[in-house]
């Protein structure tokens, strides 16, 4: 449940007014206008669906393209978005989507003509195929290829450039009608239809831009990129947006959102509190304090008007192990690792108490799922310098000392949770470890290489379904594009066939008991040490309206509004 406090403390709006006029009211009480600015804590290189693949990118990413379908992040359902309606047989194995006729493209010098350019059918299918595609650019294939018909000997054949025969299962049936045939029944694909990930292009853009399509992204969303650097994206309205608002305003409201890097957590908090940024995204519990000042800064005007939002968040933040490596190929050792620490000593002595305990699976506590049905393993520090012995290392002794690839800063919260692992490490096994601090990117080619074998990460749900936490150990994903999807390597067959399995079934119930085996097997196979799940925490100025945290931690800018003083 959303947990809202807001905190009025004196206001800096006089002196932002100055720089900024004043917002237009509109109906509904709403106001148009200003702009939205936030840090990022990584680079921004490109806006390009098909090759985010972290949380910071999907939120350049939600604002700028679209989906056919869209999961709703309040009741997280799945409606239509792009499409009108759609259908399914009786088998669920095809499905016929009914596209909307109103929605344009962003404009661009890659369209010939000067006149507007309207989605169709065929930029559906299109961007389908591309994101079946073995192309580099696409990371985002495992969603599909093992689904669609025909979707995987397309994927073989379009490693360097698409293939005009398409993809099989992908047919238009007339200009406003698409059908998708699939392989067999998948019960969460119309969630994969709403994935961030999965969204419409125009063919004219991959033909003019090729692989440089993320410096140029044009998609049907409520903004559009005005310029991208390397420590800044700016995007401005899309004035020819065709959603509208329950009172019939155009949406979006903002003029434009500033994405403005910066790794420093701390750069962040004194920028807001300057208010030079509207929000702090996932601000650590701990921080609160040090925004909210003393009482004499709040007389003397030293901060904002400001409200702390929190929603309970589905993701996972884990240690993973490369799974074929010499040093963790034994489930012996990993298992150790896994009972020599403590999560809640993680959580409460060196996360401030921020988080929760994963002691159950890795699937995090979901409204939709039995979580509690899976037994994790405990806390035996006796029991893990056993298993050690046993796997030839007694007392730890000839266990290399290795890189623990973190990427954070030093001190924040991802730093810290691998300071509470690494210490009970050395002080329950008796191994040792350098911590090297460096960015998700160099994290991520680390484990492609194989120099990574063991590092900290976290996963938050793309879509609302548990198939979406499991994906990350199905063994079909090894070797794709993607360095984020089971990049621990673990291989088990049993795992793969049930999970086929609970794809395929239709029954909740049943499926989920699937679902539950599937996770179990990750627990005893000790494939990854979960650590903690979270609340998505946001410190928000109080001008900012309409601003709904959500459990998949989503970013979502097109009905969000900035009220200003009137004079």
């Amino acid at each position: 449940m959303a947990l809202l406090a807001t905190f009025a403390l004196t206001s800096c709006e006089e002196k932002e007014d100055k720089k900024e006029k004043l917002q237009k009211a509109a109906r509904g009480n709403v106001h148009l206008g200003g702009v939205f600015r936030v840090h990022t804590p990584e680079s921004i290189d490109e806006v390009f669906p098909l090759s985010g693949t972290d949380a910071y990118t999907r939120d350049f990413n939600y604002q700028v393209f679209e989906p056919l379908l869209r999961t709703d992040l309040l009741t997280m359902r799945t409606g239509p978005h792009l499409v009108k309606k759609w259908e399914v047989n009786e088998s669920g194995t095809l499905y016929r989507f009914h596209l909307r006729t109103d929605v344009l493209f962003h404009p661009d010098d890659c369209f010939e003509s000067d006149e507007e350019r309207k989605l169709t059918v065929d930029d559906v299918k299109f961007s389908l195929e591309l994101a079946c595609s073995g192309l580099p650019m696409n990371k985002m294939s495992y969603l599909l290829i093992n689904r669609v018909r025909g979707a995987k000997a397309f994927h073989k054949r379009t490693k360097k450039e698409l293939h005009p025969a398409g993809v099989e299962g992908v047919q238009i049936i007339d200009d406003s009608t698409i059908s998708i045939q699939l392989i067999e029944p998948f019960a969460a694909f119309e969630k994969i239809l709403g994935h961030a990930n999965i969204c419409i292009y125009a063919r004219e853009a991959y033909e003019a831009y090729g692989n440089a399509l993320g410096k140029h992204p044009i998609g049907t969303g409520p903004f559009r990129v005005s310029s991208i650097e390397a420590d800044k994206l700016v995007m401005e309205k899309n004035q020819e947006y065709w959603r509208k608002d329950e009172w019939g305003n155009k949406l979006p409201y903002l003029d434009g959102i500033e994405f403005i890097k910066s790794p420093d957590k701390k750069d962040e908090l004194v920028s807001f509190k300057n208010a030079e940024v509207d929000a702090v995204l996932d601000i650590p519990v701990d921080q609160i304090n040090y925004v909210l000042g003393t009482l004499q800064e709040a007389q003397e005007g030293a901060n904002v008007i400001h409200k702390v939002l929190s929603k309970a968040s589905m993701s996972m933040m884990y240690i993973g192990f490369a799974n074929e490596s010499y040093e963790f190929s034994d489930p012996r050792i990993r298992k150790a690792f896994i009972m020599a620490v403590n999560r809640n000593e993680v959580v409460n002595s060196y996360l401030g108490g921020e988080g929760w305990p994963a002691n159950n699976g890795f699937i995090p506590p979901l409204d939709f799922y039995p979580n509690d049905d899976v037994s994790g393993l405990v806390y035996d520090p006796e029991y893990a310098r056993q298993l050690l012995s046993e796997a030839g290392f007694p007392d730890g002794r000839g266990f290399p000392r290795l890189e623990f690839y973190v990427n954070a800063q030093r001190n924040s919260p991802n730093h810290n949770m691998v300071l509470g692992v690494v210490d009970q490490l050395r002080r329950n096994l008796n191994v040792h470890f350098k911590i090297r601090l460096c960015t998700l990117k160099e994290r991520d080619e680390a484990i492609s290489r194989g120099e990574a074998k063991i590092w900290r990460a976290g996963w938050i749900a793309d879509y609302p379904d548990p198939e979406n936490f499991l994906a990350l150990f199905y063994s079909r994903n090894i070797g794709d594009n993607n360095l984020t999807i089971n990049p621990f390597r673990y291989k088990n067959s049993e795992f793969d066939d049930i999970l086929d399995q609970a794809m395929q079934e239709r029954d909740e119930k049943i499926r989920n008991q699937l679902y539950v085996l599937c996770d179990q097997m990750i627990v005893n196979d000790a494939a990854v040490m979960p650590i903690f799940t979270e609340d998505y925490i946001a410190l928000l100025n109080g001008r900012v309206k309409n601003f709904h945290p959500n459990s998949m931690e989503i970013l979502d800018l097109s009905s969000v509004y900035i009220r200003r003083l009137q004079r």
